[in-house]
């Protein structure tokens, strides 16, 4: 989940304390926010409101875990109702600390609200706003509670739930808010100024000596929802053994790939498609469960004709999801048969930082970019591919250890550096230099060792077909010091895009001969031509 929450809050005389209070929480995928309004200037109705906020957090984060949240927000409301009703009659002999409440609670991708009062829930979904939450005042008197916290020994508090999508901003305001914006300028503010302090202040200048009041609101911006949760919490079996010709959800499984079970060609409706199955260990791992979750999740949501298409089956007893099926050979076979052409390479390069860069778009790095996980589709004269396999991927600069396959992995990230466009864009370049020599940069490297890297020798050695600006390009791609490659994928792109525009590529401790053969050579002619000259002079001096 990534949600960005704001809060702010003025009171309606400056100098004095506002009878407004609200707080957010987050932990894990859970957010709670929570306002409330004293109903009254007083200090029992800021005791009441301050209270409330603080209460329905903290039992919140306690309740059962048996417990819905739907459940949990009305039991705690209501038990918060009654504790101030019963302690404003033992300390005033009246309802004293009354207060409004509104809450929301976002689990995953599901918002879950409360509210008594007139303080409002609002949602803002592509420009419009949908008030979630019940006014409770009179019809003609709409400054008059009918329901409020502390205001009667029982309250039925209004409960409410929906879907989050990306983009999705909820909104928790006092009624000092929404009495001077209407939902229509509530959505514009939104709109164009997402923040509680740009509402607040919104209102603020609207309001009059007449009808001044504490004003407060809290934002939660909700750029990308936790559907990651929501996904891990659906009761899925994870068989522990698959055979050729089980069906699972209507689909016939044909052959495994890869030398697992945990892949299979299968087919349903005459169409045939791949499936993940979640590893066995996902029974009792939530790591690794989570792991899988995070794939599916990535592998469903890209759009992009550069990876295979994927998706989760409605109605499904089982976890895994479906990937389309491209009947073509992975890259590393086709390397078994012959090295690529000179274009073919130059597509691939371009293929590679193209997909790198829409993963970035999710915030994302692929993690395992390698032959293996490339399909080659076509004919050898002219070639497109896909990128398979997911499982690696993570969010960039999130991963600082050696996950991956080592002989692809930058020299920094065996030493802890976190994975970054840089590292990715070093896989890039073994895969290209691999593609056209049949050869490691840096030799065969396995997976437990630390190792020294030498300078590479230049892919021209071992394939003169290859031009001199996209051995540049390779070389600066698998540059040992992450300062000297590509720093993006875009530059990446732009060289194998612009050949005329390359310059040579030379790592700092290059020999002078290969960084400049000329001057070498001119050098070593003047110093031979010095030293001829200091002969001829020791020759001279002894006749």
């Amino acid at each position: 989940m990534k949600l960005r929450s704001t809060t702010h809050g003025i009171a309606r005389e400056e100098g004095k304390p506002s009878s407004d209070a609200f707080a957010v929480r987050a932990w894990g995928e859970t957010v709670v926010a929570v306002l409330a309004d004293g109903a009254g200037s007083g200090e029992p109705a800021r005791e009441a409101a301050q209270r409330a906020v603080r209460s329905l957090i903290e039992n919140y984060e306690a309740r059962p875990r048996t417990w819905s949240p739907r459940r949990a927000l009305t039991e705690f409301t209501q038990l918060l109702n009654r504790t101030l009703y019963q302690e404003s009659l033992a300390r005033f002999d009246r309802p004293e600390m009354v207060s409004t409440l509104a809450a929301t609670v976002i689990e995953g991708d599901r918002l879950f609200g409360v509210n008594i009062g007139d303080s409002r829930v609002c949602l803002a979904r592509n420009g419009i706003l949908e008030i979630l939450s019940e006014d409770h005042v009179e019809a003609e008197r709409t400054h008059v509670l009918t329901r409020a916290l502390g205001m009667a020994p029982e309250v039925v508090p209004h409960v409410f739930e929906l879907t989050l999508l990306n983009g999705d901003i909820a909104l928790l305001c006092s009624d000092g808010v929404s009495n001077h914006l209407s939902p229509e300028a509530l959505a514009g503010e939104l709109a164009t100024n997402a923040t509680a302090r740009g509402i607040v202040k919104a209102a603020h200048m609207l309001a009059k000596d007449e009808t001044m009041d504490d004003m407060s609101a809290i934002v939660l911006d909700v750029a990308q929802t936790g559907r990651l949760r929501a996904m891990s919490a659906r009761d899925l079996s994870i068989p522990a053994a698959l055979r050729k010709g089980e069906v699972v959800d209507g689909y016939e499984l044909l052959r495994s790939f890869q030398d697992s079970d945990r892949v299979w060609l299968a087919e349903k409706n005459g169409q045939r498609v791949v499936l993940k199955f979640a590893p066995v260990e996902a029974v009792d791992s939530e790591a690794h469960l989570n792991a899988f979750v995070r794939e599916t999740w990535n592998a469903t949501r890209l759009d992009s004709g550069n990876f295979v298409t994927a998706h989760e089956p409605l109605g499904q007893t089982a976890r895994f999801y479906v990937m389309e099926f491209v009947d073509a050979p992975s890259l590393s076979k086709v390397l078994q048969d012959r090295q690529l052409s000179v274009d073919s390479a130059i597509g691939l390069g371009r293929f590679l930082a193209e997909s790198g860069s829409t993963l970035l778009r999710h915030d994302l790095v692929h993690g395992d970019i390698k032959p293996e996980n490339i399909l080659c589709v076509g004919d050898y004269a002219k070639l497109s591919f896909k990128l398979l396999d997911l499982g690696s991927a993570a969010e960039v600069f999130s991963v600082t250890s050696r996950a991956g396959t080592a002989s692809y992995l930058a020299p920094e990230r065996f030493h802890s550096a976190p994975i970054s466009e840089r590292t990715e864009i070093f896989a890039m370049g073994v895969t290209l230099y691999q593609s056209l020599t049949n050869a490691f940069p840096y030799g065969r490297i396995e997976r437990f060792q630390t190792p020294v890297f030498h300078a590479a020798k230049r892919p021209t050695k071992l394939n003169p077909n290859i031009p001199p600006w996209l051995e540049a390009v390779i070389l600066r791609a698998i540059a040992r010091k992450p300062e000297s490659r590509y720093q993006h994928y875009s530059e990446f792109i732009y060289d194998l895009t612009h050949p005329e525009k390359v310059e040579p590529f030379f790592e700092d401790d290059a020999p002078l001969l290969e960084r400049n053969p000329l001057g070498f050579y001119k050098a070593g002619f003047y110093t031979l031509l010095l030293l001829c000259l200091w002969l001829l002079m020791q020759l001279l001096t002894r006749h």
